[in-house]
């Protein structure tokens, strides 16, 4: 009996990789109850305005959206943005405790997806940009679209 790997993105946090610097990812697992997993599926899940806290030595999501399911029962979570905990080893949390507490670092959600049957959450530890580091973020984008662009004009007309 082999596991099946699908590895489907869920939801993704765009935002995160304007607003931080992520210096570095975990993979965590997430504590579902009810019907919330079939949602997730379902791709009816936001973690725009999510962030992850760590209380009592356990860490947890705070603001994830995941949308009841429309044939669900009466298992059926009321509240969509509750906290949710993550699953990581102790050594792992104590890592992200520690590089939370140092001024500027965050603990930044980045994507929910499904590997081997089971919902995971790649968070980051990421320090936040200031607006000259967005812009100047902007304009390499901006310079590599550019570049990618004019790349394909020359290779249209060689043909």
């Amino acid at each position: 009996m082999s596991k099946k790997s699908d590895g489907k993105l869920l939801a993704q946090n765009k935002k995160a990789s304007h607003d931080y610097f992520v210096e570095d990812t975990y993979e965590a697992g997430l504590v579902l109850t009810g019907t919330e997993i079939k949602s997730l599926r379902g791709g009816r899940a936001n973690i725009s305005d999510a962030f992850c806290t760590i209380r009592n030595g356990e860490a947890f999501i705070n603001n994830m959206h995941i949308s009841p399911f429309a044939q669900g029962n009466r298992s059926n979570p009321s509240d969509p943005t509750r906290a949710r905990k993550l699953l990581l080893k102790k050594e792992q949390i104590h890592k992200l405790l520690g590089l939370a507490k140092q001024q500027g670092y965050t603990i930044v959600p980045l994507k929910v997806y499904v590997r081997n049957g089971y919902a995971k959450l790649l968070i980051g530890i990421a320090k936040g940009k200031k607006q000259y580091d967005k812009r100047e973020s902007d304009a390499k984008r901006d310079a590599q679209r550019d570049i990618q662009r004019a790349l394909r004009e020359k290779q249209k007309v060689a043909r």
